[in-house]
């Protein structure tokens, strides 16, 4: 018969486990849990930043347009982010990141009205 037989379970186990191991599998636990919860706050905050802002009609210009390519090594897919640079009627510019379908449809130099709210693209009307 084993040692593992006489089983009082899993945290027999650990005990016997050294304690540099135990100190290091806690440190890498709250180092993900840590991370997960830092990227869910700045997220909340983006948002309820962006709903506290006013909603914002501007003339502004399409001046910019560039895209984000990430992932994609190995097996993996890609995934792109689409941003278009404004230049509003005070001559400010505002980046803002914008769906791929509205994308394709503002052209670098077309003018008309612009809303935002906060760092939110809602919507762009050609003059």
């Amino acid at each position: 018969m084993s040692r593992y037989d006489e089983g009082n379970g899993f945290f027999d186990f650990l005990a016997e486990v050294p304690l540099f191991f135990k100190l290091f599998g806690g440190f890498l636990f709250i180092l993900v849990f840590g991370v997960i919860l830092y990227v869910i706050i700045i997220g909340v905050r983006a948002w309820s930043r962006n709903n506290a802002s006013e909603l914002l009609m501007r003339t502004a210009k399409a001046v910019d347009k560039r895209t984000e390519v990430w992932g994609g090594s190995g097996e993996s897919s890609t995934s792109t982010n689409y941003y278009i640079t404004f230049e509003l009627d005070d001559r400010t510019r505002v980046e803002l990141p914008i769906r791929a379908e509205k994308f394709g449809l503002i052209v670098v130099g077309d003018e008309g009205e612009l809303t935002y709210q906060g760092t939110r693209f809602k919507e762009f009307n050609r003059k």
